[in-house]
């Protein structure tokens, strides 16, 4: 799918609303705060919730290789080809993208948009990456107690998200999505202070995940959007029932916000 053909325009007050779809040993599942030895399994199929999500409205899909993620390479990407080749909806894809060859490989299978998170921090992989591909790179800040945490939130680092935020705006990155890992896969719901002092500070847009647990979180969010807040990653809340896809996509697309 050509990332280009979907364009949005945030001004008019849109904020993407997108399913996570996270693939480990074949399967789509959920990590509670990102540990690989707490998942709930939601689908056997991958490609079945795909289309799911894709039917219900979505515009974009998520989609983390978490084995990818661990390894240091991806694993499953094959699956997210066979769903960019069965889904008309742009995918963006993370996981284990340590390198160019991998970086061709993801978009030789049709995939829109490659998330870098370990090779984030090197400035010369990410600059290189953005000359060649452009917005269809985004890098993922994944963040626990104010550092940035890498290699499947194995690896903890002395970096603070905001910094890194505007080195890789300085490179060349576009889109950042932004992970409180604290909340992420809890439903304890967001914590906006978090966000709202990443996204005024990154100088790019942003795109949010991590404690999404119901139309609430997703109207707090959704009103930084002058910030440069563009999207909204959601996971286990969709999963669980918590959030319905399409309630948050008719909250997502109003035209006219409330203060």
């Amino acid at each position: 799918m050509n990332p280009t053909a979907t364009t949005y325009n945030w001004k008019e007050g849109i904020v993407l609303i997108i399913p996570a779809i996270d693939l480990k040993g074949g399967r789509c599942v959920r990590l509670w705060q990102g540990k690989k030895d707490k998942e709930t399994v939601y689908s056997e199929n991958p490609l079945v919730a795909a289309k799911l999500w894709a039917k219900k409205g979505a515009k974009r899909l998520h989609i983390v290789d978490l084995d990818g993620a661990f390894e240091g390479k991806p694993v499953h990407l094959e699956v997210a080809g066979k769903i960019a080749s069965e889904v008309e909806v742009p995918l963006e894809f993370g996981g284990g993208i340590r390198n160019e060859a991998i970086l061709n490989q993801v978009f030789e299978k049709g995939i829109d948009y490659a998330i870098l998170g370990t090779r984030g921090i090197s400035p010369d992989f990410v600059k290189s990456a953005c000359g060649k591909f452009g917005s269809r790179i985004i890098v993922s800040i994944d963040a626990r107690q104010s550092k940035v945490v890498l290699e499947g939130w194995e690896k903890e680092t002395s970096l603070k998200p905001r910094d890194l935020a505007r080195n890789l705006a300085n490179v060349g990155v576009k889109t950042i999505i932004f992970t409180d890992t604290t909340r992420d896969g809890t439903l304890q719901g967001v914590n906006i202070k978090l966000i709202q002092d990443f996204a005024r500070g990154a100088g790019v847009d942003v795109i949010i995940a991590g404690g999404i647990s119901s139309l609430e979180d997703i109207e707090k969010v959704r009103k930084l959007k002058a910030l440069g807040v563009t999207g909204i990653i959601i996971g286990k809340a969709l999963y669980e029932g918590k959030i319905k896809l399409e309630e948050a996509i008719k909250l997502s697309d109003r035209e006219k916000w409330n203060f």
